[in-house]
């Protein structure tokens, strides 16, 4: 992973981090070009009216270029963007689940359309700011967590697979953020100080409840407790998510009331009273979809730790066959998990090894 002199592609989104990254680079010998994904560019339903988020981004990213003197490029893929991620993003909701837009982004734009693009163009390898690692052991390639555990992200990296691990060179893998703002500032790139984006990956912060409600009709349904009695209404189950609190009104004067259940079918949404409800916590599950980072299915029941949810802990869990759904994994949990959101990411790690993961049915 470390070929100097070999051509690289950083994508370039006009943040810090992947400033950085086309920095890191540079310095190590890297003959680097930057690129700026132009993905989305309505701005009607982002949290501040009034900014055009890609406008802005795409300025810093070619300033940076500028400073620090490689060349610049801007794909727009605002068409497969559309199709590949929002409509994934819109149909999963629309059909009752909690779909992630940042795992299927990184799996069709950025490691596969990106990626087919640079290489076309005679490009070995494409960078990122993801804060994760790539290693290579005997001709394998392995996926590994940043060493920033506060911003580690290889939980939306686990559709990757050899193909793309190969290609691939994670800058930032080795540093802690408060590092690479110094690395910045130091350098003096016009973007040092720049505030991190939160929102849907390479499109930045939009309502994201303003947006469905666009695309999914609101229709007024109960919100009722698991033994039958109603307490509230709601816009539509197709808006709200397992463990979700806010969004849901104040039902129990001022109890803390949260989703555990969406009967799609009859537009009822079942809460619980109180985090610690059992209700809200499940020792199993099935997911779908597996992808490992390896090529090769390993040999189940497989012991090995797990998360469901961006930054949560780590825990122990035993992966089999699903036996209730064809070609689906069943995971039991050594320790309950709480808000068990189908639709969402089941990632499995050996330690910081990423082995695959898989999308909870």
């Amino acid at each position: 992973m470390n070929d100097k002199n070999k051509k690289v592609l950083v994508a370039m989104s006009g943040g810090v981090d992947s400033s950085v990254a086309a920095l890191i680079l540079k310095k190590q010998g890297y003959e680097v070009s930057g690129a700026f994904m132009k993905n989305w560019s309505d701005s009607s339903f982002f949290k501040d009216k009034k900014m055009c988020p890609w406008e802005d981004d795409v300025k810093d990213a070619k300033r940076v270029a500028v400073q620090l003197g490689i060349p610049f490029y801007t794909f727009n893929f605002e068409n497969e963007y559309r199709e590949k991620v929002v409509e994934y993003m819109i149909d999963g909701y629309r059909n009752g689940i909690t779909p992630n837009p940042d795992v299927m982004c990184n799996k069709e734009i950025k490691f596969k359309l990106f990626l087919e693009k640079a290489l076309s163009m005679g490009f070995e390898y494409i960078a990122t700011g993801h804060y994760a690692q790539a290693r290579e052991d005997h001709g394998k390639f392995q996926l590994l967590a940043g060493e920033d555990k506060n911003k580690d992200q290889s939980y939306f990296l686990w559709t990757l697979g050899q193909h793309e691990l190969s290609h691939t060179i994670f800058p930032l893998g080795e540093y802690e953020k408060p590092k690479i703002r110094e690395i910045a500032k130091n350098a003096g790139l016009v973007n040092a100080d720049k505030k991190d984006s939160q929102g849907v990956c390479f499109v930045g912060e939009i309502d994201v409840f303003e947006f469905l409600k666009s695309e999914i009709p609101t229709h007024k349904g109960k919100i009722m407790t698991k033994d039958g009695k109603v307490v509230g209404e709601h816009d539509g189950v197709e808006f709200y998510t397992i463990g979700q609190r806010h969004g849901i009104g104040s039902p129990g004067g001022g109890i803390a009331f949260y989703v555990i259940e969406k009967d799609a079918e009859k537009n009822i949404l079942y809460i619980a009273e109180g985090d610690e409800d059992k209700d809200l916590y499940k020792n199993e599950l099935l997911a779908k979809g597996a992808s490992w980072v390896s090529g090769k299915e390993p040999e189940l029941p497989l012991k090995c730790e797990a998360r469901i949810r961006y930054r949560q802990p780590l825990s122990n869990c035993i992966v089999t066959f699903g036996e209730q759904v064809s070609k689906s994994l069943k995971v039991e949990f050594e320790k309950a998990q709480r808000a068990v959101a189908p639709g969402q990411s089941i990632v499995f790690y050996n330690g910081d090894i990423v082995l695959g993961g898989a999308v909870i049915i």
